[in-house]
């Protein structure tokens, strides 16, 4: 662990209470001082941890800090919750150093505030439009940190569900292919009710979902479903969008 200078006095006042703890990714990389300093329109802190890639954890503050909000939950606000930004460009699979140590942190401020494991949420599940931390199965992630709590070893960090293994080996699909993956995708989306009517109106929804080609008409559809889902709207179907078009979280 690093304390950084001047993380006992930094922060936006002080915390009211500590009732939970709200884990995200940075989307970027060597971004400590992000972290630390804040960005245009956003002055820093942004949280009282940093997680670097190789699970090294950097104290940034000790106050309140600028890291959830609006709040869906009364424990996770800016004044009553810390917040750990781990270094991930929000794409790239979590080392398993780094899943370690975001783990072994939870249980060691669970700990040490007297905090019920519940109370640590992904900032997807107390933020509606947030989509971190990316890839991590909160319950999964939860009943690892229970585990440490415990004494016991937390599960390898490739001991997914048999959705998240799916999801996992399904291959990156873009514009310009045509195979059944494809029309997995098309079929996923249709699923999920993110198909408009308007698209298959002229030929039928059966002919529609039957074609496996990754063409012009479906770039556009997968991108509004990236915004939607505020994922990089780049048209390309990679394991986040994967996850989000089969609901795993």
């Amino acid at each position: 662990m690093t304390e950084v200078a001047g993380w006992k006095t930094r922060g936006h006042g002080p915390l009211q209470e500590v009732d939970g703890v709200v884990c995200h990714h940075t989307a970027g990389w060597n971004d400590m001082h992000v972290v630390r300093d804040g960005r245009p329109g956003l002055d820093g802190p942004l949280s009282q941890i940093w997680l670097r890639r190789d699970g090294r954890i950097f104290i940034v503050a000790a106050g309140r800090c600028w890291h959830n909000a609006p709040s869906l939950s009364l424990g996770h606000t800016n004044s009553r919750s810390i917040g750990i930004e781990a270094e991930n460009d929000g794409r790239t699979p979590w080392p398993k150093v780094q899943l370690d140590a975001y783990k072994r942190l939870c249980a060691e401020l669970c700990r040490e505030f007297g905090l019920p494991v519940s109370t640590v949420k992904g900032h997807k599940e107390v933020n509606a439009s947030k989509p971190d931390p990316h890839s991590i199965n909160m319950n999964n992630f939860r009943r690892d940190v229970a585990a440490l709590l415990r004494g016991e070893p937390a599960a390898p960090a490739d001991d997914l569900s048999w959705t998240e293994k799916l999801v996992k080996d399904l291959p990156l699909l873009r514009p310009g292919d045509d195979n059944w993956d494809v029309k997995t995708a098309r079929g996923l989306l249709n699923a999920r009710g993110y198909l408009p009517e308007a698209v298959y109106a002229a030929a039928g929804l059966k002919e529609w979902l039957d074609r496996t080609g990754y063409d012009d008409e479906f770039v556009k559809l997968i991108k509004g479903f990236q915004k939607l889902k505020k994922l990089d709207s780049d048209g390309l179907v990679g394991p986040l969008t994967w996850a989000a078009l089969a609901r795993v979280s």
